[in-house]
C-alpha cells in the first residue's frame, strides 16, 4: 500500500473518532484580498479601487477562469487595512464557483463604504491575512495573499519577517502596488514602489506583481491579477512582473540589496508633518 493512501485512511479513522468532525471542502484557491485605505489615497482613489474590484470579481473572464480549475471554485475573502490596527472586513469566506457567486461578492464590495485609515502597515495586513487563512472552512489546493498599496510599510512588525511567515506556510504573497497618489499621505510614499514591493513584499511559488501606474490602467491590471491567481486563461505580459524576474529586469537596477525598511525611515523623517501616512 503506498504511502498516500495510508495516510488518507488514516486521517478517515481519525476523523471518524472525532465528535463532528469533517474533511473541508477543497477548492481550487483559498484568496485573501488584502485592500489599501491608508491616508496617502484620496476619497477619489478609494472609490476608483472599490468600483474595480467589484467590477473584477464578476468579470466574465474570471468566472471562466474559476470553471476551469480542477474543483471549479475557489474561496475568496477581502478585508481594507491600513495601520497595525486598522483591520475592517469587507466580507467573510465566500464560495464562488458560478456567475451568480461572483455578483453576490462582487455586490458587496461595490456597496462598501471604505474610509481612509492612518498609517500604512503591509506587515500587519499580512499577518491577519494569515489569521484569515488558518479560519478557512475550506482546503485550498493553493493559498494566496492579493495585496494591494500605494506606499511602503511604515508600521508595525519589519515587512520581512511577516513575509517569512507566510513563506514558511506556502504562502503565495502577490501584490498591486498602486503608483499614483493623490492623498494626503503622499509625502510618505516612494517612486520605485514597484522595486519595493518585488524585493520586500511578493513571495512564494509563482508569486508575482503587476504595478498600476495611472488610476484608468486600475480595472484591467485587477482582473488580469485575478485571472493569473485563479490559473485560468492566458494574460498580457506586459501587465505582469514575475517574481522570478531574470537579472536583466528593469526591477534589478542595482546589485545592492534593497532597504525594506525605507518606509519606516521615511516615517521617522517626516512624522512630524502630519499623523497620516
Amino acid at each position: 500500500m503506498t504511502g498516500w493512501i495510508k495516510a488518507l485512511l488514516t486521517t478517515a479513522v481519525m476523523l471518524a473518532f472525532i465528535p463532528g468532525a469533517q474533511a473541508q471542502e477543497p477548492v481550487d484557491v483559498a484568496l485573501v484580498l488584502a485592500i489599501d485605505v491608508s491616508r496617502s489615497m484620496s476619497p477619489r482613489e478609494l472609490a476608483i479601487q472599490r468600483e474595480g474590484y467589484a467590477a473584477a470579481l464578476n468579470h466574465p473572464d474570471v468566472v471562466r477562469a474559476i470553471a476551469q480549475g480542477a474543483y471549479g471554485r475557489i474561496a475568496v475573502t477581502m478585508f481594507e487595512w491600513a495601520g497595525e490596527t486598522s483591520i475592517r472586513e469587507v466580507f467573510d469566506w465566500t464560495l464562488v464557483e458560478t456567475s451568480a457567486d461572483a455578483d453576490g461578492v462582487s455586490a458587496i464590495v461595490g456597496n462598501s463604504q471604505p474610509l481612509g485609515q492612518r498609517r500604512t502597515s503591509i506587515s500587519g495586513a499580512i499577518l491577519h491575512a494569515l489569521k484569515r487563512l488558518e479560519a478557512a472552512p475550506v482546503e485550498g489546493f493553493r493559498k494566496v495573499i492579493d495585496i494591494s498599496g500605494d506606499g511602503p510599510n511604515n508600521q508595525g512588525q519589519p515587512v520581512l519577517e511577516a513575509r517569512q511567515s507566510a513563506l514558511a506556510k506556502r504562502i503565495v504573497i502577490n501584490g498591486l502596488p498602486m503608483m499614483t497618489s493623490d492623498g494626503l499621505g503622499s509625502s510618505f510614499n516612494i517612486a520605485d514602489l514597484d522595486d519595493y514591493y518585488f524585493n520586500c513584499v511578493i513571495g512564494g511559488p509563482g508569486s508575482f506583481l503587476v504595478p498600476v501606474r495611472s488610476w484608468d490602467q486600475f480595472p484591467e491590471a485587477i482582473r488580469r491579477k485575478l485571472v493569473l491567481e485563479i490559473g485560468g486563461l492566458p494574460i498580457a505580459p506586459q501587465m505582469i512582473v514575475p517574481a522570478q524576474a531574470p537579472a536583466s529586469s528593469p526591477l534589478r537596477l542595482s546589485s545592492e540589496p534593497y532597504d525594506c525598511l525605507i518606509g519606516e525611515k521615511i516615517w521617522n523623517q517626516r512624522q512630524w508633518m502630519f499623523d497620516d501616512g
